[in-house]
C-alpha cells in the first residue's frame, strides 16, 4: 500500500441491536476532529449519515459532503480497506485520517480485529485505535442476560458508551454502570444523553502505536480494575467476572521475564486456546532491555508484533497482563505462565489498589 508514513487508526464501533450506535455515530461525525474520517458499515442502507448518504451499489464508495465515505461490507473487509486506501492515495477522496467500522447489532467484533492484525498488507498502514461498544441504559441489563453477542461486544471493548441515559433514573443507571464495571473492568465508561456523547472517539488509541506514553496509561488502569462498592466485600476474587463464559483477569508479575520464554508461552496459549482468548494486552518488563518495556496486543490466535517503548511510563516497572477470555480458568493461565514462561509462581499475583 502507498500513502503517508503515519498509520491510519481504525476504531470498531459495536453494540447490540437498538443500542444507539447510529445516533451516536451521526453526532460524532459532525465534529471537526473527524472531518477526514471514513465510515464502513456492515449493511448498506442501514443508516443515513446526516441524510447525506447517496444511493450506490454494494461495490461503490460514496463521498459525502462531510468528508466521510460509506461503503458496504460483505465479508471482504480486506478488499474494502485496500480500495479505500487506494482511492485516498489517488486523490479521489480526501486523505484518510481515521476509519470507523460500524458493526451490525449481532456482530462479533473479534474477526474484524483479527483481520486488521493478520493482514500483511495492513502492517504499518492501518492500526487498531480501539473498540467502542454502545450499551442501552434502558435494556442493557436484560440484553446482557439474554444475548451472548452483547456480552462479547462489551467484553472486548476499550470504551463503553452507555446510551439513552436520559430515559432512566440515576439509580438504574448506577446499577448498570456498576455491573458493566464489574464485568469489563478494563473498559472505560462514558455516557450519551440524547445521542450526544461525552467522549472523543479519537481518544481511543492503540496502545502500541508509535510507543505513545500518554496512551499507555490506559493499560496501567486496566491492570488495577476497581469494580466499585458492589465487589468491595471480596477483592480476592481477582476480578474474574463470568458472563456467558466470558471472564476478565489481570495479573501482575513482580520479577522481570525472559523474552524468549515469554514468547514461547504466547505461542502455546494461541495454539491451544486461541479461539477463547478474546483479547490480550500486556506491558512486559523483559530482562534483556529492562529500561524499555514491551507492549503486547493480541486477539484470539493473532498477536501484533511487540512494540518497545523508549522508557517506562511510570515508576512502576512490573509486568502487567490483562486477559479477556471465554471458559479459560484463571488458574490455567497462571499455571502455564509458570511452566512455559519460566516465571516463579510466587511472583504472579492479582493487582493491588495501591500500585502507582
Amino acid at each position: 500500500m502507498s500513502g503517508t508514513d503515519r498509520p491510519i487508526p481504525v476504531t470498531v464501533l459495536t453494540g447490540f441491536l437498538g443500542s444507539g450506535k447510529t445516533t451516536v455515530l451521526n453526532r460524532l461525525l459532525r465534529r471537526p476532529s473527524l472531518a477526514g474520517a471514513a465510515v464502513i458499515i456492515n449493511e448498506f442502507g442501514a443508516i443515513g449519515l446526516d441524510h447525506l448518504l447517496i444511493e450506490a451499489s454494494e461495490e461503490q464508495f460514496t463521498l459525502l459532503g462531510n468528508g466521510c465515505i460509506c461503503c458496504t461490507v460483505r465479508g471482504d473487509l480486506v478488499a474494502t480497506l485496500k480500495a479505500l486506501d487506494g482511492r485516498s492515495c489517488a486523490g479521489e477522496v480526501p486523505e484518510l485520517t481515521h476509519v470507523i467500522i460500524e458493526t451490525t447489532g449481532l456482530a462479533d467484533p473479534a474477526p474484524i480485529l483479527h483481520t486488521l492484525m493478520a493482514e500483511p498488507e495492513f502492517a504499518g498502514r492501518y492500526v487498531i485505535a480501539g473498540v467502542v461498544a454502545t450499551v442501552d441504559a434502558v435494556n442493557g441489563g436484560s440484553t446482557l442476560d439474554r444475548h451472548a453477542e452483547a456480552t462479547k461486544q462489551v467484553a472486548v471493548a476499550d470504551q463503553l458508551l452507555v446510551t439513552k441515559t436520559d430515559l432512566v433514573s440515576a439509580e438504574a443507571l448506577g446499577v448498570l454502570r456498576r455491573r458493566l464495571e464489574a464485568f469489563a473492568p478494563a473498559a472505560r465508561q462514558s455516557l450519551a444523553h440524547n445521542g450526544e456523547a461525552d467522549f472523543d472517539i479519537l481518544d481511543n488509541q492503540h496502545l502500541g502505536a508509535a510507543g505513545d506514553l500518554d496512551r499507555i496509561s490506559a493499560l496501567l488502569e486496566m491492570a488495577q480494575p476497581d469494580c466499585g462498592p458492589d465487589c468491595a466485600h471480596d477483592h480476592a476474587h481477582h476480578h474474574g467476572h463470568a458472563h456467558h463464559g466470558i471472564q476478565s483477569y489481570s495479573f501482575v508479575i513482580d520479577e522481570p521475564v525472559e523474552w524468549a520464554a515469554f514468547a514461547r508461552w504466547l505461542d502455546y496459549v494461541a495454539a491451544l486456546r486461541g479461539e477463547d482468548l478474546l483479547r490480550f494486552k500486556g506491558l512486559v518488563h523483559v530482562t534483556e532491555q529492562p529500561e524499555r518495556p514491551l507492549v503486547l496486543h493480541g486477539v484470539q490466535h493473532v498477536f501484533h508484533p511487540p512494540v518497545r517503548l523508549d522508557a517506562w511510563p511510570s515508576a512502576d516497572r512490573r509486568t502487567r497482563l490483562v486477559f479477556i477470555v471465554r471458559d479459560i480458568p484463571r488458574e490455567t493461565i497462571a499455571r502455564t505462565l509458570t511452566k512455559f514462561a519460566a516465571i516463579d509462581a510466587a511472583s504472579i499475583r492479582a493487582p493491588d489498589r495501591t500500585a502507582a
